[in-house]
């Protein structure tokens, strides 16, 4: 019916439901108009404006087939893929432009898009086209185009406002509408509708046994949210189920290898917002359930549109939880349909089998021996050179793998320290030594190495320790024939480790002591390695006097505790004391803004007595009055 009024170049407005070919309807109107490419053309001379970008692909799809004899040229522009591409076809030249508005102001915008020689603009979704979300930019588009052109909308709703709104930009429209007298938007016979009342909690397991019902097909889960999207694909994921999701947070490379792995078999459940519920025409869709109920009858027209397609039948099953009963009450009665009170359902309910036909004893999760799906994994994703940010599918999986494929780190290279100083023969420590170094920290309160003189210096010790003694290494301790037989001993305990000379004692007790914080116990270990030197320097110059000059000192000194001492209490520091601020401080004083030549204001009792001395002064002055005369 609107084919032939098209075809004449009128103004339209076209409604059907939906599988019926809206889109060849103005499609072959508008390839007819344009006829076939020249190559001093390159300004497109169609342009079809579509809600979504998987709707933009498809009308494209069946625009390039119905234009095969003809080869005229069609662009698909939408966002999510790169400019590079879509710039260089639109220098080229095109004959037809299908996108959204978004990416089409963008392109018109930077000035690579010109459609100022558009004499066919389309509508598809009209009535989503020209809500509150899409009409400024069609506002915008419009401005765009010329005055003498051909306007057609084209949907399976058009509520009456939409059509008011319509013809403010269409000249003398003509509306077609193919359906029957019982109202607007009425669903496809060839679907079975059934609605349930459900609990939340129980919805995932009456979902996977659903799909496990005889005769079932591809099937399509509608969601209302995107987070219901990922959880309802997620917990049939686990079940056994071949499943993927479409929804606004998904890349568009991600959103069109799961409809390419839907619609090619390799998955058969869909989870998918109404981004998916609008002009989306799959081959083989037996079942669509509403996992959550419609927000209005517009919508479940919709989305229950995607089965039941060019005379096909299909099931449409509807959850409608209890606190969304008195929604659907109202989108019931606009639709008149005979569901206004929804039976109770549960996933054990004898109708729920019965109706759908599912083999008695399913459970909610699906047989290995039916999983014959190959997954959403074995389609592969397209480069588009995607803008923004990209998103990712399985967000906690893809992270658990980058964390077991990561490599390992670098060990960190150490080198030994003496006194707070590197030492010049210490070799390159990797991350094997420090594991044994922190075995050796264990153990730094005790020397490595204890002497006879150590130990009969701890049987004369007195039950006291000071933070110098704490501070002062135990090499000074005994002389140094002590410490050449040490070394000697730890030289055949480690396996041969020789000519290192009396050094070889520091590097242990420098180690064990640089661990300490205390910025005094640092400066008593210089003062105790200088004087050290100093020794050593006067032992080579003369060894007799130097020896006994060297011990006088050490018998008056304490020497170190070591183990077999019992550690000293911990001192008692006096807590600070608090001193309060005074409450008699003047906190705020406010400025003195009197004079020199200012009087002094007079108290009450000082105002009093004058005006008492007045009054007996006025008294007195008629020589009369109350005054005690005397003589």
């Amino acid at each position: 019916m609107a084919l032939p009024l098209a075809l004449s170049g009128q103004d339209l407005i076209g409604q059907a439901r939906t599988g019926t070919g809206k889109t060849l309807a103005f499609g072959i109107a508008m390839l007819q108009s344009i006829g076939k490419p020249r190559k001093n053309r390159k300004k497109p001379r169609g342009l079809v404006v579509v809600p979504t970008r998987e709707l933009a692909t498809q009308v494209s799809e069946d625009l390039v087939t119905a234009a095969g004899k003809l080869g005229s040229r069609v662009l698909t522009v939408y966002g999510g893929r790169a400019y590079e591409p879509q710039v260089e076809a639109l220098k080229a030249g095109v004959d037809v432009i299908v996108g959204t508005p978004g990416r089409l102001l963008d392109l018109v915008k930077q000035k690579h898009l010109d459609l100022s020689q558009v004499t066919s603009f389309v509508l598809d979704e009209a009535d989503r086209m020209l809500d509150l979300g899409f009409l400024p930019d069609i506002e915008r588009i419009f401005k765009l185009i010329p005055e003498q052109r051909q306007t057609m909308l084209f949907s399976a709703t058009m509520p009456g406002e939409i059509v008011g709104l319509s013809r403010k930009y269409l000249n003398r429209p003509t509306h077609v509408r193919a359906e029957h007298d019982s109202g607007e938007g009425e669903a496809t016979p060839q679907v079975r509708q059934l609605v349930w009342r459900v609990h939340r909690m129980d919805k995932i397991e009456i979902v996977s046994r659903l799909l496990q019902a005889e005769g079932r097909g591809l099937t399509m889960v509608f969601c209302e949210t995107k987070r219901a999207c990922d959880m309802v694909s997620e917990q049939l994921d686990t079940r056994g189920f071949a499943v993927a999701a479409v929804h606004g947070d998904l890349g568009q490379g991600q959103r069109e290898q799961a409809l390419r792995a839907f619609r090619n078999g390799k998955i058969d459940v869909l989870v998918a917002t109404d981004v998916a519920a609008r002009g989306i025409d799959i081959d083989d869709v037996t079942h669509v359930v509403n996992y959550d109920a419609p927000t209005d009858d517009k919508t479940y027209v919709h989305r229950i549109g995607r089965t039941g397609r060019a005379g096909r039948t299909g099931i449409a099953v509807t959850f409608v939880e209890w606190e969304e009963l008195t929604r659907w009450k109202m989108i019931n009665q606009m639709l008149g349909l005979d569901f206004a009170e929804p039976a109770e359902t549960y996933s054990t309910s004898p109708h729920f089998y019965s109706e759908l036909s599912i083999p008695e004893g399913t459970k909610g999760v699906l047989p290995h021996a039916n999983r014959s799906r190959v997954g959403l994994s074995a389609e592969r994703i397209e480069d588009l050179g995607e803008t923004g940010r990209p998103r990712v599918r399985g967000r906690r999986r893809d992270e658990r793998e980058e964390r077991e494929e990561r490599p390992p780190r670098t060990p960190r290279q150490r080198r030994r320290t003496r006194g707070g100083k590197l030492a010049e023969d210490s070799p390159v420590e990797t991350a094997e030594v420090e594991v044994v170094d922190n075995r050796s920290r264990r153990t730094d309160e005790t020397p490595a190495i204890i002497s006879a003189d150590e130990v009969e210096a701890v049987a004369a010790e007195p039950r006291r320790r000071t933070r110098r003694s704490a501070a002062q290494p135990a090499a000074e301790a005994g002389p140094r024939e002590a410490k050449e037989r040490d070394v000697q001993d730890r030289d055949v305990n480690d396996g041969g480790v020789k000519d290192r000379g009396v050094k070889e004692k520091e590097p242990v007790i420098s180690r064990s002591r640089a661990q300490e914080p205390s910025t005094e116990r640092g400066r008593a270990q210089e003062d105790v390695a200088e004087r050290g030197r100093a020794r050593e320097d006067a032992a080579e110059r003369g060894r007799g006097e130097d020896r006994g000059r060297v011990q006088e000192p050490v018998a008056e000194r304490v020497p170190e505790p070591s183990f077999l001492s019992t550690p000293p209490p911990p001192a008692r520091k006096e807590p600070e004391r608090i001193i309060p601020p005074s409450p008699f401080a003047v906190i705020f004083q406010s400025p003195d803004l009197a004079t020199d030549d200012d009087d002094i204001a007079p108290s009450a009792a000082t105002e009093r007595k004058q005006q008492r001395r007045q009054a007996r002064g006025g008294g007195s002055g008629g020589g009369g009055g109350n005054r005690r005369r005397t003589g």
